[in-house]
């Protein structure tokens, strides 16, 4: 028997709501219900306010979902848009805000991870997933202990990107385990959900899930997680660059003008969140021609270079249009790994070595494999 939304509403008639025991299901904040298979994911809406008194409605409503037949996991969030504050909590407010100039509160850190980078793009197609897949394994290479975030809810690419099949298993309560590839712990959605789900999702549900893969994975001790952001420059990505301690960014563009005026965008997101920019990389920046040697610049040449340095932010190299990184990339073998000697392979290594050295003294340990 397949489980339908109106066997999740049913069960959730039992949770009741602490101030006016009107049932959780038919208070209307039930939304965004998913069902795949055993695994049920839904969101309950609240008021900004209501969070602490809320906490055990969500815990209860999980319970009760999670008790009925055929349920092997339930992920449920609590979503709020921003509530105006009231005069005393505008006082409260002001009383704990910083002093004009002076930089805004650090978000909570993750338990065991050192450094958190994000890998960003201004809009979709330039190769973002692909470079941050390849960036975790080259920092592998160089001694780190790595670890993958997609928080690409909606296209999420590491389950493909690294040939990982199957589910995480549950380690303690909430805690999920990451999966593994190439000595990397990876998470991503698409481990929770048939790939051929769509994701249709409002923004608040969108980070509700983030911040869950962030905060509630047994990531261990790592020196650098590496976050492959979702495309774009809206709410969700902003909101990411907001709750996460972010070490730094690295953005990814291709040569045009078209997509190097959306990183320009990225750059000023991060920016105004006061995350620093680690660098800019040119993606498909070329091709060669495998039979004739011929090097076509099919999406112009430079362009990353040229802003990089009218931004003032480092230029992290030249990732080529190559047959080979795709190839590998759809066969789940990220270059790095599968052909560590290759140019390829090595132009990857390259911006790793970059990025470390950005990080700083934090990420630094001595080299497990080594390429020259």
């Amino acid at each position: 028997m397949s489980l339908s939304q109106a066997d999740i509403l049913r069960a959730l008639e039992l949770v009741k709501l602490p101030a006016s025991g009107q049932s959780l299901a038919a208070s209307g904040r039930v939304a965004d219900i998913l069902i795949d298979g055993g695994k049920v994911i839904f969101a309950i809406g609240i008021d900004a306010t209501e969070a602490a008194a809320m906490e055990p409605v969500r815990k209860a409503a999980e319970s009760a979902v999670g008790g009925l037949p055929g349920v092997t996991q339930v992920l449920v969030g609590l979503t709020a848009d921003k509530a105006a504050p009231s005069a005393g909590m505008q006082a409260r407010q002001q009383a704990h805000r910083p002093a004009p100039g002076g930089p805004p509160p650090k978000p909570a850190g993750v338990p065991g991870v050192k450094q958190i980078i994000a890998v960003a793009s201004g809009k979709g197609g330039v190769g973002k997933s692909t470079t941050a897949a390849n960036l975790a394994v080259a920092l592998s290479t160089l001694g780190l202990k790595v670890g993958v975030l997609d928080s690409d809810i909606y296209g999420p690419s590491m389950p493909k990107l690294f040939g990982i099949t199957g589910k995480p298993q549950i380690v303690s309560g909430r805690t999920l385990g990451p999966m593994e590839a190439y000595g990397l712990k990876v998470m991503s959605i698409g481990f929770l959900v048939d790939e051929e789900t769509p994701m249709i999702w409002r923004g608040p549900m969108v980070i509700s899930a983030i911040t869950q893969m962030l905060r509630e994975v047994a990531w261990g001790e790592l020196d650098v997680l590496v976050v492959d952001m979702p495309p774009g420059t809206g709410d969700a990505q902003l909101t990411m660059a907001q709750q996460v301690p972010l070490a730094g960014a690295v953005i990814v563009s291709t040569p045009q003008d078209l997509a190097l005026l959306d990183a320009r965008r990225g750059v000023a997101m991060f920016r105004k969140v006061a995350v620093p920019i680690l660098g800019l990389v040119e993606n498909m920046s070329y091709f060669i021609c495998p039979e004739c040697g011929h090097r076509s610049d099919i999406f112009a040449h430079g362009g990353a270079r040229h802003e990089a340095e009218r931004l003032g932010i480092p230029f992290l190299g030249e990732i080529p249009l190559a047959m080979p990184i795709r190839e590998t990339s759809d066969g789940g073998r990220p270059i790095v790994a599968s052909d560590p000697s290759s140019a390829h392979a090595k132009a990857y290594i390259a911006l790793a070595r970059q990025v470390q050295a950005a990080l700083g003294g934090a990420t630094r340990a001595a080299p497990r494999i080594v390429i020259e």
